[in-house]
């Protein structure tokens, strides 16, 4: 390599000619690290061997526990790394409808699972309809469910233990405990398409709605339940409004979150509503935001859709994003990154998925001074994240005790964790000429 010095007319000393060496050497390789250290994102395969995932849920009580939901009946129990356990935490392929949307759909541990080792499932049962049921980790074993203790939460709407689904499709099945200690339950609309009973908007059925129960209530409880008295709707709303109602106008809320306040974060609900023939749709409510109405089905994310009969009310919330069918087919909802291992750009942006296009996203999140967010950028990470071999179909994500993430691929049956750029080289010291 041939180095000429600046000045003209003057014979460059070596010590100059050092410092111009050293100086160019070191340029280049704080260059190569700039190159290293982009905000790229990786996975690895965290746990593997799994059939149709649909869930990856962090255990309250121990930081090396996790929780996967199979779709076909059975949760199963990964400690120290990502080590599948031998024995199922519980087992309901034998008192579950399976196939399609229907299944093991969900798992959510209460605030108070330490002292009271209570969990709650979602599943679709034998006639097809939705049950909500509690029950009791083991007092020999944590990770064994204790099945005498299932108890099925009774709805005072129908009468009974199940929710009635005239459909095989649009169960919903996510459950999670928001923030206020509370269990939201989001229901698809009832199934077949364009909500043919308009449902979601009939205030007297819980289908196509996001419910909000609290169930920190005594075994002795007859319905398992309570509702909230700042529920939207207790003592005012439609006419025969449920009271157990969080929200209006959904269609099937597959995956939703909540922006963990602990970690920094907003504590607001996030959540991926699958669309009909042609949009996908994000749904954003800042924390304690209750009492709205998505629009579904007069709404199709924010077009017009059916709109031969009239909304329960108005106005109608838009989605803060919405993408058409030519970029996907069916939303996974996912979770606003709030740990620290992914570069720093990446904390409070929120990850979703497509299950049908296999493809992974971030967005920004610009919050106004009503905490009502827009969206600042859509960056598509599917071809990075893939390093590991093809995503296929995506039905949820996860997070561990650190606020990780992880992609609960649901074709392939792995967990995948979402990590960062490889590290990046240490900055040399000592450089010499070598002549």
């Amino acid at each position: 390599m041939l180095f000429t010095d600046v000045a003209v007319g003057s014979r460059p000393t070596r010590s100059r000619r050092d410092a111009t060496l050293r100086a160019v050497v070191i340029a280049t390789l704080v260059s190569a690290m700039a190159v290293d250290l982009r905000a790229q994102l990786r996975t690895r395969i965290y746990a593997s061997g799994f059939t149709q995932p649909v869930a990856f849920v962090q255990d309250p009580d121990d930081r090396a526990a996790q929780f996967v939901v199979q779709q076909y009946g059975r949760l199963r129990v990964l400690r120290n790394g990502g080590v599948v356990q031998p024995v199922d935490f519980l087992d309901f392929s034998s008192v579950i409808s399976f196939g399609g949307e229907q299944g093991l759909l969900g798992l959510a541990f209460p605030p108070d699972t330490t002292t009271s080792r209570r969990v709650f499932v979602n599943f679709t049962n034998r006639a097809g309809d939705t049950v909500v049921a509690r029950l009791r980790r083991s007092a020999a074993d944590p990770f064994v469910a204790d099945l005498s203790s299932r108890f099925d939460l009774r709805w005072a709407a129908t009468g009974g233990s199940v929710i009635p689904q005239p459909f095989a499709n649009h169960n919903g099945g996510h459950l999670v405990f928001g923030p206020d200690g509370y269990l939201y339950i989001g229901l698809g609309d009832g199934g077949s398409g364009n909500d043919p009973d308009h449902r979601a908007q009939n205030p007297r059925t819980l289908l196509g709605k996001m419910l909000r129960i609290d169930v920190s209530v005594p075994d002795s409880n007859p319905v398992g339940y309570q509702v909230p008295a700042d529920n939207p709707f207790v003592g005012g709303g439609p006419p025969g409004v449920l009271p157990e109602i969080w929200s209006f106008g959904l269609r099937n809320p597959w995956r939703y979150s909540f922006d963990d306040r602990s970690r920094g974060g907003t504590g607001a609900l996030v959540i991926g509503d699958v669309g009909q023939n042609q949009f996908e749709e994000i749904d954003y409510e800042p924390a304690n935001r209750g009492g709205r109405n998505y629009g579904w089905r007069n709404r199709e994310g924010a077009h017009n859709n059916v709109t031969s009969a009239p909304a329960a009310f108005a106005p109608l919330t838009d989605p803060i994003h919405e993408y058409t069918h030519n970029v996907g087919q069916s939303v996974t909802g996912g979770m606003v990154y709030r740990g620290s291992v992914l570069p720093a750009s990446f904390r409070g942006r929120y990850f979703f998925a497509d299950f049908v296009a296999g493809r992974v996203w971030s967005l920004g999140l610009t919050l106004d001074g009503a905490g009502e967010a827009r969206v600042a950028d859509v960056t598509e990470h599917t071809a990075e994240l893939a390093n590991t071999g093809a995503l296929g179909n995506i039905s949820s994500f996860g997070v561990d005790a650190d606020g990780e993430l992880y992609i609960v691929a649901y074709s392939a049956g792995r967990i995948l964790k979402i990590i960062g750029p490889p590290a990046a080289p240490s900055v040399p010291t000592g450089l010499r000429i070598i002549r």
